[in-house]
């Protein structure tokens, strides 16, 4: 297989839908996923995994139930397994996840917001 750069900002006009993350590549069993946030998601955690979020462009919130930790372009935070969290976003913001394959975007929590199937952009 050969390996091609990836253009962010180009893939990122394929995020169409807020909070529906969208796969752009894979290291090992982990995936590199690109979502855009607008408004508040589901509380929820990932009881087998670490979560991280990278802020490509603009700013977000992550709630936990003791504080809330506020991150802008070219931040990142990991959320430990099995915290509980809710991603908010006044305005538009772009993001960037790494999180094993095969991880549900929900956790456990199954409502509008899950996306069980993941497309590659």
């Amino acid at each position: 297989m050969k390996a091609e750069k990836i253009n962010l900002s180009e893939k990122f006009e394929y995020v169409t839908d807020y909070w529906s993350p969208k796969i752009i590549e894979q290291m090992n069993d982990y995936h590199f996923k690109l979502a855009k946030f607008k408004g508040e998601f589901t509380w929820h955690d990932h009881k087998e995994t670490d979560e991280v979020f990278f802020v490509v462009e603009g700013e977000m919130k992550i709630e936990f139930h003791d504080r809330t930790v506020t991150l802008k372009a070219g931040e990142l935070f990991v959320v430990p397994k099995g915290v509980e969290h809710r991603p908010v976003s006044e305005d538009e913001c772009k993001v960037m996840l790494i999180e094993p394959a095969g991880t549900v975007n929900t956790g456990e929590v199954e409502n509008d917001q899950t996306v069980a199937e993941i497309d590659w952009i």
